[in-house]
C-alpha cells in the first residue's frame, strides 16, 4: 500500500506556472504584502509534512475504529485528538480566517491546495476542520461585532469547533419546511428547540467547545424559506470574560453508522430550548447560511480530488510492481516471469484517466479559488463583479464534477489492483466508500446540476455563462499558434458546442420548465469536461513554455493533455446528445408503470 504523499510538484506547477498566483496576490489590495511566493512555498511544505506524516497514518485506523457514541458523548478514533491539536497549533484551522480575530488571512488559492492535502490524507479527519472553517466564514460575514469578538478567536485557534445544522428528518433539500423553533427571550437571546440530523462533528472530543450554526424559525415567521433565521448555539455557554460556563440544553442523540467516513461523527442533535444568538437579520438566515454552504460545497468537491489523488498514488505504485502476463508487443522484462501490469493498454487507460481528471480538477479548483480571492479582495468593481459571477456559476460545477470524477477515479484505482483493490489491506476500498458521500452531502450532485442549469444559467439568460465563455474565447484568440493548435482546436469546438447547448436549453425552457431538470446533469458534465479542456490548454501552454528538465515532468504534462483531449473530452458528444433529446421521454411513463 502506497503511503499518501502530498503532490507538491503538481501543486507548484498549477499554482506558480499555470496561474502565476503570486502575481494575482500582489495585484489584490487585501493580499498584497500578506502573502508571496516564498511564504506560500513554506506553508505548502509544512502542510505536506503534517498531512503526510501525522494525519494520513490515522486514516485506516479511523475507518476501522470509527467514532463511538456513548450516552451522548462521542469519542473520535485513537490519534485524532492529538493530531488535531498539532494541526491547530500550527494555525491551520484559521488559515483563511479574518486576521482581525486571529485568522491567518491567507488566500483561497492557497487554501484549496491545503484542503486537497488533508482530504487526500484522511477525509474523516478533514471534515472536522472543514466545518469549523465554513462556520467561521458565515459568522465573520454576518455576525455582530460582539459575536465575532467572542467566538472567532477560539474557533480560528482550533480550541472551539463549528458545525452547520440544517437538515431535519423530514426536511433535506427543502429547508423551507423545517420545524426547529426559536423563541425570543427577554435578554435578547433565543430558545432554540428542534432536532437536526446528519450534523458533521455535532459532538466529539477534539475541542473544549462546539459552536453550532442552526437554522430555525420564529413562531410568527413567514412560511417557507423566507421565514428562516440563523442562530449561534454553543455547546457550552460563554461567560463575559470568555471562559466557559454551564452546558447548554442540547445533546447528541446518536451517531449514524455509515458506508464510509467512519471516523467523522455524523450526529443527530437535539436542541431543547437551547440558548442561541441571532446571526444577521431575522428571516434572512438562509442567505447567511449559504455563505457557509458555498464554501462547504467547494470544500467537499475538493474531497473528490484528494481521494482520487490518494487512489492514484496507490494504483501507480501497484501497477509498476505487480507482474502479470507479457506486454502485447513482447516481453519488457524477459528476465522475470511476467511484465508489470503497467504495460497493458487497459491499465494505462485507467491510470491516465485518473491522472488527467485529477490534475484537471486540481487546476480547476485553483481557478475557482482565484475567483474567490478576486471577489473578496479586488478593489476594481468590474473585476470584482466578474469574480463574483464566476464563483456563482462555477461552485455547483466544482462540487458535483469534482466528486463525480473523483468517485470514478477511485473506482478505477480499485480496479487496477483487481482483487487486492477489494480487500482492506491496500486502502482502495476505503477510498471508494469514503468518497462516495461527497456526491450526496452539501446538496446532492443532482441538486448542484439543477442549480447550475436553472438559477445560474436559465434564470439570467446565460449572463454568467457568457462571462466564462468570453474568457475562454479570449484565451483561444491569444494562443492560436501552430504549437498550441492540437489543444486550441478541440477546446474551441467544445466551447461552441456548450454555447449551443446553453442557448437551446434556455430557449426550450420557456415553453416547458421540465427542460431545465431534464438537461441539468448531462449539461453540468458537458460543462465540466469543457472547463477541464480550458484548464488543460492552460497547463499545456505552461508546459510548452517551461525550460524542459531531465525529469520529463513537462513532457508528462503534455502527454497527459493529449490523452485528455483525445480520449476524455469526446465524452461531451454523448452527453450533449442526451441534453438535445429533451424532457419528453422522461415523462412517457406513468408513475404506476415504474
Amino acid at each position: 500500500m502506497a503511503e499518501y504523499q502530498a503532490p507538491l510538484r503538481d501543486i507548484r506547477f498549477v499554482l506558480n506556472e499555470t496561474f502565476a498566483a503570486d502575481q494575482l496576490w500582489q495585484s489584490l489590495p487585501g493580499l498584497n504584502g500578506a502573502i508571496d511566493a516564498d511564504t506560500a512555498e513554506a506553508m505548502l511544505e509544512e502542510a505536506a509534512k503534517i498531512t503526510s506524516q501525522t494525519i494520513a497514518p490515522l486514516n485506516r485506523n479511523g475507518d476501522e475504529e470509527g467514532a463511538v457514541w456513548n450516552n451522548g458523548e462521542v469519542t473520535t478514533p485513537a490519534g485524532f485528538k492529538q493530531a488535531y491539536a498539532t494541526y491547530a497549533e500550527g494555525g491551520w484551522v484559521g488559515l483563511a480566517g479574518n486576521p482581525e480575530f486571529g485568522g491567518l488571512g491567507m488566500p483561497k488559492t492557497l487554501g484549496v491546495q491545503v484542503e486537497e492535502m488533508i482530504y487526500g490524507a484522511n477525509s474523516s479527519f478533514a471534515l472536522y476542520i472543514a466545518l469549523t472553517a465554513g462556520s467561521t466564514l458565515a459568522l465573520d460575514a454576518h455576525g455582530s461585532e460582539e459575536l465575532k469578538q467572542k467566538y472567532l478567536p477560539n474557533m480560528y485557534a482550533g480550541t472551539w469547533a463549528g458545525t452547520m445544522c440544517l437538515t431535519e428528518p423530514h426536511a433535506g433539500t427543502d429547508l423551507g419546511i423545517i420545524r426547529t423553533k426559536a423563541v425570543p427571550e427577554a435578554d435578547g437571546s433565543y430558545a432554540v428547540t428542534g432536532t437536526k440530523i446528519f450534523i458533521t462533528g455535532g459532538e466529539h472530543d477534539l475541542t473544549e467547545n462546539i459552536i453550532h450554526l442552526v437554522l430555525a424559525k420564529l413562531p410568527d415567521a413567514p412560511a417557507g424559506p423566507k421565514g428562516i433565521s440563523l442562530f449561534l448555539v454553543p455547546k457550552f455557554l460563554v461567560n463575559e470574560d470568555g471562559s466557559l460556563g454551564e452546558r447548554n440544553t442540547l445533546s447528541c442523540g446518536s451517531i449514524e453508522h455509515k458506508m464510509g467516513i467512519k471516523g467523522s461523527a455524523t450526529c443527530v442533535m437535539n436542541f431543547d430550548g437551547a440558548k442561541g444568538y441571532l446571526i444577521g437579520e431575522l428571516n434572512k438566515g438562509l442567505n447567511a447560511m449559504f455563505t457557509m454552504m458555498n464554501y462547504e460545497r467547494l470544500s467537499i468537491g475538493i474531497q473528490g480530488i484528494g481521494c482520487a489523488e490518494a487512489s492514484y498514488q496507490t494504483a501507480v505504485a501497484y501497477a509498476r510492481e505487480r507482474i502479470q502476463s507479457r506486454a502485447p508487443t513482447g516481453a519488457v522484462q524477459p528476465d522475470k516471469a511476467a511484465d508489470p501490469i503497467m504495460v497493458h493498454p487497459d491499465v494505462r487507460r485507467m491510470l491516465l484517466t485518473m491522472k488527467a481528471m485529477t490534475e484537471g480538477s486540481r487546476a480547476f479548483s485553483t481557478y475557482v479559488g482565484m475567483q474567490l480571492d478576486i471577489s473578496k479582495f479586488a478593489d476594481d468593481e468590474q473585476i470584482k463583479k466578474k469574480g463574483e459571477d464566476l464563483v456563482a456559476l462555477l461552485t455547483p460545477v466544482a462540487k458535483a464534477f469534482f466528486t463525480d470524477v473523483g468517485f470514478e477515479s477511485c473506482v478505477h484505482g480499485q480496479q487496477v489492483l483487481g482483487g487486492h483493490g477489494y480487500i482492506r489491506e491496500w486502502g482502495q476500498e476505503q477510498l471508494v466508500r469514503d468518497v462516495r458521500i461527497a456526491q450526496i452531502y452539501e446538496g446532492t450532485n443532482g441538486i448542484q446540476a439543477l442549480d447550475l442549469m436553472g438559477r445560474k444559467t436559465v434564470a439570467n439568460g446565460g449572463a454568467f455563462f457568457k462571462v466564462f465563455a468570453d474568457e475562454i474565447d479570449a484565451f483561444i484568440a491569444e494562443n492560436g499558434t501552430a504549437e498550441m493548435g492540437e489543444f486550441i482546436e478541440p477546446l474551441q469546438a467544445a466551447l461552441e458546442n456548450l454555447k449551443e447547448l446553453t442557448a437551446q436549453v434556455i430557449d426550450n425552457s420557456k415553453a416547458n420548465p421540465n427542460e431545465i431538470g431534464a438537461a441539468s446533469v448531462e449539461y453540468l458534465h458537458t460543462f465540466g469536461y469543457t472547463a477541464y479542456a480550458y484548464m488543460w490548454a492552460r497547463m499545456a501552454k505552461a508546459a510548452l513554455t517551461a525550460e524542459q528538465g531531465a525529469d520529463g515532468f513537462y513532457q508528462g504534462k503534455l502527454a497527459t493533455a493529449r490523452f485528455y483531449f483525445k480520449r476524455l473530452l469526446p465524452r461531451i458528444h454523448s452527453l450533449s446528445a442526451s441534453v438535445r433529446a429533451g424532457s419528453d421521454v422522461l415523462f412517457e411513463l406513468e408513475s404506476a408503470q415504474f
